[in-house]
């Protein structure tokens, strides 16, 4: 969000709106039902060998993904950054960190996804910017009370001499949501103290985001995942509203509030800043899509789905279901019956770059204080890498079912568990330290992904990694499963070249009389999806057997297993 008339643009050229080709010629909507592969481009590939991930590395490795079989590739945010939250906190949003590449590297790398028939959807964070940003910058140098100041919320704080924070507001990161700048006046930060809030009531902001949506659409990305979707506009009116406890801070109280009435959480107002963003997308053929990171309840995140607005929301209730049929039944159906309502097409998720890895998450017991697991390196409970394994792929197979988007973080396509055992000495998190140490953070589903089975980072790059990678992950390595029948790399091919084979509309029917904790729908005239998460094998329907997450048992569908069969 640099501020363009008084830095002027000196970069390489981009093509004009509309200039890029008709990718989507065939089905603009190609996003409806795709399967979207997360890149944390820190983390996936290093082409310069100095530990760090970049842009080069990742255009090195597309065809992994062009084999994938998926439609798209999202890139977590590649800016210029000190990555005091792993590159969330963005120092400009029209450029490229310099120790990632260049704008001309983002540019082959858009080329090179295209050829290859792969969409490129990259992150976009208009909650808040570093506090490197030059308007930050600028409103420290500025002082209280100027025109600079009012980009971002400072206010004067409480008490006698203004010691005390504005309000009581926490940071998701753990301690006040504000921050004290010598002049004695405080920011707020809703996330970590780099990453100062931006007054989404000021119409620079506004502008600004609007010139960054169009710089990359012109540059040929085909959307956007929107960060922090629900937390831009704030209720700022004087004076600002205490919360009376801490927990209300945080998006999982929002029911103590009328709806859209948080002080800074999913308010009302927000959805015409979208509406405002839907208009530029749609101005180039084809539309460009987005999706909201939105953590609020399912009515709410349908809002942020509408047509006219960002079209898609992720789906974290699913992620957040234990492994139960039940439970797994009623958000399948509540989600769908949602994302339909506004005439969104539903999303599934069950890993990404905040959360513990499913092949890990999805064993530890219900009710398990995923911290204190953390914390324990793993060890309590101890998680059977194995069983954790069965239960992913199985997971795996009944979410590519599901009618709708499917997100899938890199290296789940090889069956990675979180590295729960880093020490606290590599950690790189600004939750471990903002915590005073006792939250270990979101590092351990961030190690560089393993390429082959020997070398300093296993072919991440020639040199070592940013975070240590365990010796186990050599045999999850792509070198010890490409071509291995059975291998999780090749079930996830072989199920990305079924489903788009056998995917149709965006409905499923229920099979209403099944064993207990087995589901099963049908997709279509084609295909049904039968998991037992059952601990018992359990009688199979009548069809043809095409693809099943383990081995069948004596033609039985043994526990944590899934099967797709054709009708």
């Amino acid at each position: 969000m640099t501020d363009r008339p008084t830095t002027p643009d000196t970069r390489p050229p981009h093509p004009a709106p509309g200039a890029t080709p008709d990718l989507s010629s065939k089905n603009p909507d190609w996003w409806r039902q795709a399967v979207v592969y997360q890149v944390y481009p820190r983390s996936f590939a290093d082409a310069d060998g100095d530990g760090l991930g970049d842009l080069r590395g990742i255009t090195r490795r597309l065809t992994h993904l062009a084999a994938l079989g998926v439609d798209a590739l999202w890139l977590s945010p590649f800016y210029p950054s000190e990555l005091a939250d792993g590159g969330y906190d963005v120092a400009d949003p029209r450029d490229v960190d310099p120790r990632l590449g260049t704008l001309d590297d983002f540019d082959e790398l858009v080329a090179e996804a295209h050829r290859l028939g792969l969409k490129v959807i990259v992150d976009i964070v208009p909650n808040h910017t570093s506090h490197q940003h030059v308007w930050f910058q600028e409103a420290l140098r500025a002082g209280p009370g100027s025109a600079a100041r009012d980009r971002y919320v400072f206010r004067d704080g409480r008490g006698p001499g203004g010691e005390l924070p504005p309000t009581d507001w926490q940071s998701v990161f753990g301690g006040s949501a504000w921050q004290r700048v010598p002049d004695g006046q405080w920011y707020l930060h809703l996330f970590a103290a780099e990453q100062p809030d931006l007054n989404w009531g000021h119409p620079d902001v506004r502008a600004d985001v609007r010139t960054t949506l169009r710089f990359w659409s012109d540059r040929g990305v085909d959307g956007f995942r929107v960060d922090v979707a629900h937390a831009l506009v704030k209720d700022l009116s004087e004076p600002l509203r205490d919360l009376g406890a801490p927990e209300l801070s945080r998006e999982d109280a929002l029911g103590e509030f009328p709806p859209g009435t948080h002080p800074f959480y999913d308010r009302d107002e927000v959805h015409e800043i979208y509406r405002d963003w839907r208009k530029i997308l749609d101005a180039y053929s084809p539309p460009r899509m987005a999706v909201a990171e939105a953590w609020v309840p399912g009515a709410r995140r349908a809002l942020y789905a509408r047509p006219d607005e960002l079209g898609q929301a992720f789906n974290f209730e699913y992620l957040q279901t234990p492994w139960d049929a039940g439970a797994l039944r009623r958000v399948i159906a509540d989600s769908l019956e949602t994302a339909h309502a506004v005439g969104a097409s539903a999303t599934w998720v069950l890993s990404n770059h905040d959360v513990v890895r499913h092949a890990s998450r999805l064993m530890l017991p219900p009710g398990t204080d995923e911290n204190a697991w953390l914390l324990s390196g793993g060890k309590a409970p101890a998680v059977d890498p194995e069983a954790g394994l069965r239960r992913a792929r199985a997971a795996t197979l009944l979410m590519l079912a599901l009618p709708g988007s499917a997100y899938v973080y890199q290296g789940e396509e090889l069956g990675l568990p979180e590295v729960a055992d880093l020490s606290t000495e590599v950690l790189q998190d600004p939750i471990w330290e903002q915590t005073g140490r006792v939250r270990k953070g979101r590092d351990g589903c961030r190690v560089p992904l393993p390429w082959t089975t020997t070398g300093p980072s296993y072919g991440f790059g020639a040199g070592g990694a940013w975070l240590p990678q365990p010796p186990g992950f050599a045999a999850y390595a792509v070198e010890a499963q490409d071509g291995v029948e059975g291998s999780t790399l090749e079930l996830y091919r072989t199920a990305l070249r079924l489903r788009r084979k056998l995917i149709e509309d965006e409905t499923l029917t229920w099979a209403e009389e099944t064993p207990d904790g087995v589901l099963q729908f049908d997709r279509g005239d084609g295909w049904r999806c039968v998991t037992n998460l059952s601990p018992d094998p359990v009688g199979l329907p009548a069809g043809e057997v095409l693809l099943a997450s383990a081995p069948l048992e004596d033609g039985r569908l043994g526990p944590d297993t899934t099967v797709w069969l054709g009708r």
